[in-house]
């Protein structure tokens, strides 16, 4: 019996759409790629809206360069099938998706 475990795909970069229409159409493309992945998908997707940094000298706006622009979850076997699940998305058109496998914390 396989394992399957949870990756995180966390996808970074700003979509830059000319028009509504074309937002659409980057939307039903992500959408029609999340449904392909079937029971895979613990979570379809997350968009993150604008970052503040937190460090120990204060609070401070977060760089808008290269951000964490929004995250999915899914289930995988291991870490090659879930980089393969990513190769199909296409946010890739717009940026990068970084790929981690999502640890259990014990307590």
């Amino acid at each position: 019996m396989t394992t399957m475990n949870n990756y995180a795909f966390m996808y970074y970069g700003e979509p830059k759409f000319e028009s509504p229409e074309e937002g659409a159409e980057g939307m039903n493309k992500f959408m029609a790629w999340v449904g392909g992945l079937g029971d895979a998908v613990v979570n379809p997707g997350t968009p993150l809206g604008k970052t503040r940094t937190v460090s120990s000298g204060g609070v401070s706006d977060g760089g808008e360069s290269g951000r964490l622009t929004g995250f999915s979850i899914v289930k995988a076997d291991s870490m090659d099938a879930a980089l393969e699940m990513a190769k199909g998305c296409p946010f890739l058109e717009h940026g990068t998706v970084d790929v981690a496998e999502v640890m259990e914390m014990r307590m």
